[in-house]
């Protein structure tokens, strides 16, 4: 049975933390294209706070949740429990990509301990909770976590070591069609 809450409460924020990845979704405003959906992993995912949630956006593929969030900036996070409890938490908020390099980046960079903030940073997603849902999660298979894949962070040291850090942010930042 589903149940909701108007925030994270300390056992949400506690399953969160204990997740290997999540999944964001966001949807072009204005109904044309199409919603995006993408997997995340490392160690990007920040709580903030009851009702904040921040992520460490890596160079690398397009840039579409960062184009629908500044249509309307609604985002739904998805947390499964494939390793341990059966459980499916979903946030439902509103979103905000802040540059690398910009005032809203660096206050939240002072807020979060993150290795994954370097040269391929490309933003960090701000979410703010406006919903919390969670059902049982008793259909989700159970998977082991073997590990990190390495070949993001091993694309981002070439991309540094060949001196092109900063054509792939410009590439990568710019807000994507929606396709």
């Amino acid at each position: 049975m589903a149940e909701f809450f108007d925030s994270l409460d300390d056992k949400h924020i506690d399953f969160i933390r204990a997740q290997r990845m999540f999944f964001i979704a966001t949807a072009p405003l204005d109904g044309e294209g199409f919603p995006n959906l993408s997997p995340k992993g490392y160690d990007a995912l920040h709580v903030l706070g009851s009702d904040r949630l921040a992520y460490v956006d890596l160079l690398g593929s397009g840039n579409q949740t960062a184009s629908h969030l500044a249509q309307g900036g609604r985002a739904t996070l998805m947390f499964c429990g494939f390793e341990s409890q059966a459980l499916i938490l979903r946030v439902y908020g509103r979103g905000e990509a802040h540059l690398a390099g910009s005032e809203g980046f660096e206050a939240i960079r002072a807020e979060i301990d993150a290795d994954l903030l370097g040269p391929g940073t490309r933003q960090i997603f701000e979410i703010r909770v406006e919903k919390v849902q969670t059902s049982c999660g008793w259909g989700v298979p159970r998977y082991a976590f073997e590990g990190e894949r390495p070949t993001l962070l091993k694309y981002i040291d070439g991309v540094v070591e060949r001196g092109e850090i900063e054509v792939a942010l410009a590439v990568t930042s710019a807000p994507q069609e929606n396709v």
